[in-house]
């Protein structure tokens, strides 16, 4: 586990990789009304500034969430957020992709509340054919809700990475022909995002619970672009032409920002957890 909080210290950008081909669906921040549908929440979803900002509401009765239209096969996807303000104690937002079913794929982002004053918890996660537990967690060089921050997901058949604001904060290379750990690679996953309570165990372990006094708890979201392909056909998204191809690995400055950001801001990496794996590691952790 590395040690966390060096608020001071902003790590370099990595530019965006923009370009499009075919089967491509978006790219450019789209509009809300056209990108996606309010799925739960009995209002507390809404669209505002004429498809550009979308917020989600958390009351004790429940909290909201929405889906893209499309589904996506491999991609680039980029979503501002500015999270819930004051004490958060307890929420949780989220930006993800997901597929169906018990054998689902999906990568995550989720963004766990805490007391006012306190960091937030910057939670990511991976799951291939249903299993998940590859957990990093981060503080982040920023107060995530003064102001909008991007956070990215890059997929591709080599590997995900996770982005904030440019900055790759997480790599999970794909193993599977050497460890045998399934990849996503099959599944075509929508984009979600949802703001939801969590409060038996977002906060330090539940030990902070939700203040419900300070309800309703509101986190904005806008800038959505999905760069992804939108065809079933897994060979297809694996076009060498496609810009979620692009980066195979990363390069030698974008290593030295991906280590300077996991020395100086990661908090839990599942992978050096031997608390928890007392017979061994996962073998994606120790894959060359």
């Amino acid at each position: 586990m590395a040690s966390s909080s060096n608020p001071g210290r902003t790590p370099p950008l990595v530019a965006a990789i923009v370009c499009s081909v075919l089967l491509l669906a978006g790219g450019a921040a789209g509009n809300f009304y056209q990108d996606v549908d309010i799925t739960w929440g009995d209002g507390r979803g809404k669209i505002l500034g004429n498809g550009q900002l979308l917020t989600l509401s958390l009351d004790r009765l429940s909290g909201s969430g929405f889906q893209s239209k499309n589904q996506y096969l491999y991609g680039r996807f980029d979503m501002q957020i500015k999270l819930v303000p004051g004490n958060s104690a307890g929420t949780v937002a989220t930006f993800y992709l997901s597929s169906q079913g018990s054998q689902h794929d999906e990568i995550d982002f989720e963004f766990l509340g805490n007391a006012s004053g306190e960091p937030y918890t910057v939670h990511t996660n991976v799951y291939s054919q249903g299993k998940g537990g590859r957990e990093q967690q981060f503080r982040m060089w920023f107060d995530p809700t003064k102001d909008f921050h991007t956070y990215s997901v890059l997929w591709n058949p080599s590997h995900i990475l996770f982005y904030v604001d440019g900055t790759p904060i997480r790599e999970y290379r794909n193993t599977e022909a050497t460890t045998g750990v399934a990849f996503p690679r099959a599944q075509a996953m929508r984009v979600y995002a949802s703001l939801w309570d969590a409060e038996e165990w977002a906060t330090q372990g539940g030990r902070v619970r939700t203040d419900w006094s300070r309800a309703p708890f509101t986190a904005s979201y806008r800038g959505l672009a999905a760069s992804g392909c939108t065809s079933q056909d897994a060979t297809a998204c694996a076009n060498p032409g496609s810009p979620w191809m692009y980066q195979q690995q990363l390069d030698s400055a974008s290593q030295d920002r991906l280590r300077q950001v996991q020395r100086d801001y990661m908090i839990y990496n599942y992978c050096a957890d031997t608390y928890r794996f007392p017979q061994g590691l996962p073998p994606e952790c120790t894959a060359k």
